[in-house]
């Protein structure tokens, strides 16, 4: 395991010629859409208008930018100054943002110490992203003392908000039962719930236990397709074992020796060997295998939309 013009303003408005253009002011909608523009020069201006009027939202924006380099170079102390100035304010998103910075160094030394204060201080506010990484931290995700009560609260907590990666963190602890009674119905049903969202893990492990049937009614057809779901989005196990059901011809999956050795190159890229499947390769068609490789090459994994 292991994201106003004052009365004086107005007044002033008022006199300027008709013929001049009165420009309203940018909102923070406009940063937000210039940053995911990439933008970056027109966002940072925006925002810090919006942070000389002490907004959290460009605090964060403009801690975000100096942490990871967009459009200024790369400045982890200015940056925890822009988190810090919001999390004083009692902003989640910037106590976040600022527990992130210490906990994970980012360039710089680790400071779990600090950070996991304002790492608590945002869950309890009821920043989701938080209460995942507070659950990690429970769990020992930043070289700290393991405290699985507490991992299993703050995973719940983001579980019930609908947070994939909580709900698929959760179902480990129910696989392992970790402070938890053990089910694997409670893993099953948490897998499906991260899977649906579109998460490859648990593509993979809800793949899995629908094609053993374990805590789920068992179908092998069913459960092939969602590993083909994981394998699709890039995860290098999943690949593997579409490449041997492809390469067996059962288990719901008709036999294609192409596809099969398509999915091994891909796994093998990924850090996934199988010298089983190497072997099958060598006693195959030159033709077959360029096509296979053909396919490879054009491959392009999905994005995982439940990242980050």
């Amino acid at each position: 395991m292991n994201r106003l013009l004052s009365l004086a303003c107005a007044a002033f408005l008022f006199a300027v010629p008709a013929f001049a253009q009165v420009v309203a002011p940018a909102s923070f909608d406009e940063a937000i859409a210039q940053f995911q523009d990439h933008n970056y020069v027109d966002a940072k201006t925006i925002a810090e208008t919006f942070a000389e009027k002490q907004d959290p939202r460009a605090f964060v924006m403009l801690g975000t930018m100096f942490q990871k380099g967009l459009g200024v170079e790369v400045d982890l102390k200015q940056a925890q100054i822009w988190f810090q100035k919001g999390a004083e304010k009692a902003d989640a998103d910037s106590e976040f943002a600022l527990a992130m910075l210490l906990l994970t160094g980012t360039g710089q030394k680790p400071n779990v110490i600090d950070g996991a204060p304002w790492l608590q201080k945002a869950a309890e506010a009821g920043n989701v992203k938080a209460q995942v990484n507070l659950g990690l931290y429970y769990a020992g995700a930043f070289g700290t003392q393991t405290d699985w009560p507490n991992a299993v609260k703050w995973f719940q907590a983001a579980a019930d908000k609908g947070n994939a990666q909580a709900q698929y963190n959760l179902a480990l602890l129910y696989m392992d039962g970790k402070s938890v009674d053990k089910s694997m119905v409670k893993a099953g049903e948490l897998f499906s719930k991260a899977a649906l969202q579109g998460m490859p893990e648990a593509a993979l492990e809800y793949g899995v236990l629908i094609f053993r049937g374990e805590g789920v009614q068992k179908d092998e057809t069913l459960g092939a397709k969602w590993l083909l779901v994981a394998a699709n989005h890039g995860n290098a196990v999943a690949m593997n074992r579409v490449a041997r059901l492809y390469g067996m011809g059962d288990h719901g999956v008709a036999y294609d020796p192409i596809e099969a050795m398509k999915w091994n190159i891909l796994a093998k890229a990924a850090g996934r060997g199988d010298i089983e499947m190497d072997a099958k390769m060598e006693k195959v068609d030159p033709a077959d295998v360029k096509q296979a490789e053909d396919r490879a090459a054009a491959f392009k994994p999905l994005p995982d939309p439940t990242a980050n």
